[in-house]
């Protein structure tokens, strides 16, 4: 019997494989290997599932690994005359047993007053709003590198974080060059220290560093012109989350738009399409400093990027926003989104994998989501949050903005 589809059945189809695909791809890094924090044995394994991924389509494969280290927190206790507060050691805090008085400290001129030698700073307030960026980051604002600074001049015993969120635990300080025990405590915890300050507290801290490496993983499909449009999503996680929207999500949609455009049958393309799979954007920022320091000039040669990260969320909307682009380059993703009544089109946002794309002047787009937030970097960030629908949804609307951009010229991307 041969049946006959319309085109709206086909179009159903494949959209129903591209959705199964791609949730495939997020249970096997979301739930099979879980948390994915650089170095670790599982950001290891996300790259080698990665790598294998883009092989069994024949792409040119290439991995750019860069030094960082495999860190573990294996025992943290914090106690105020004996009654134990609820702390997490920060990524990347050496171990330590010591007992000293508390300061609290709530901004950056209160910090530069303090006598915190010997003591024990506990930052609150505006010096506790987000996570203290590295020294060694892609971007570090003025005030981070002021406070960083005054912590390895001033030789505090160590630092105490209070997270800003009445539920949250994620940790406050992420660098691996800053010598210097530290923990983030609950903001229950924090509320009883700054009731009593001046206190001294016992800090013990026990972890687990070795050396270690990550890649960025990038496979390429030539196309008529070296000239490249590229897809990228990072694969990394904060510690403590297996990161299924932050960023396993992202991933599955970036090996999902492998499947659809290098496929068996694929047509030739003008424009070589390049997918990277960036490892540490969750700390400094290393991936996307290795991919610039290989690039070098190469920028000039990038049509667009597109970057997903944080998408499909069942209680979001898939976002969208366009970065140094031109002015028909930005129309045409408006046009082509406002097909997807479903999707967001908003104003743009610097903080992930796009940035050294835009920064270098390239034409970028960045896929996310609005609604729900505070899932991300926390053990609550599973599967069971992302919709297949959403990430197929997501995957469409980037391979229209693919085919589409693959007819332009580079000149026409980018701003006069």
């Amino acid at each position: 019997m041969i049946l006959a589809y319309g085109l709206s059945e086909v179009n159903q189809f494949k959209g129903m494989m591209i959705e199964d695909e791609a949730y495939q791809h997020l249970q096997r890094l979301a739930v099979d290997i879980g948390s994915r924090t650089i170095g670790s044995p599982g950001n290891l394994a996300a790259a080698q599932y990665i790598q294998s991924s883009f092989e069994s389509h024949q792409l040119s494969v290439e991995q750019q690994e860069f030094l960082c280290p495999d860190w573990a927190e294996l025992e943290t206790s914090l106690e105020l005359s004996g009654e134990l507060m609820e702390a997490s050691a920060n990524t990347f805090s050496p171990s330590c047993e010591l007992a000293a008085a508390t300061v609290p400290v709530g901004t950056l001129a209160e910090l530069e007053q303090a006598s915190i030698s010997g003591r024990i700073p506990v930052f609150y307030g505006s010096l506790a709003q987000s996570e203290i960026a590295a020294k060694g980051a892609i971007y570090v604002s003025e005030r981070d590198r002021r406070i960083v600074q005054l912590l390895e001049e001033r030789h505090p015993s160590g630092l105490i974080t209070v997270n800003p969120t009445l539920h949250g635990r994620w940790r406050l300080v992420e660098d691996f060059d800053l010598d210097l025990p530290s923990v983030t405590v609950s903001a229950r915890s924090g509320l009883e220290l700054l009731k009593r300050p001046g206190e001294s507290v016992h800090m013990k801290i026990i972890t687990r560093r070795l050396a270690s490496k990550s890649a960025n993983v990038i496979a390429r499909l030539a196309g008529d012109s070296p000239e490249k449009i590229v897809l990228c999503a990072h694969y990394d996680t904060k510690v403590d989350t297996p990161g299924a929207y932050d960023n396993a999500a992202g991933v599955a949609a970036l090996l999902t738009l492998v499947s659809c455009l290098a496929g068996p049958g694929h047509p030739p393309y003008r424009h070589t399409l390049e997918w990277v799979a960036f490892s540490g954007e969750e700390i400094y920022g290393l991936g996307d400093m290795e991919y610039a320091r290989r690039t070098g000039n190469g920028f000039d040669r990038i049509v667009a990027a597109i970057n997903f990260d944080g998408i499909g969320p069942l209680v979001a909307s898939n976002s969208i926003a366009t970065f140094a682009a031109s002015i028909p380059f930005t129309e045409m993703v408006a046009r082509l989104a406002s097909g997807y009544p479903g999707v967001a089109q908003v104003n743009p946002w610097p903080a992930s994998d796009h940035y050294i794309f835009y920064s270098n002047k390239a034409p970028s787009i960045a896929m996310s989501s609005v609604g729900i937030r505070d899932i991300y970097h926390t053990p609550e960030d599973t599967i069971d949050w992302i919709s297949p629908a959403r990430l197929g949804e997501a995957v469409s609307l980037a391979l229209d903005i693919v085919r589409a951009l693959d007819e332009k010229d580079l000149a026409w991307c980018r701003p006069t």
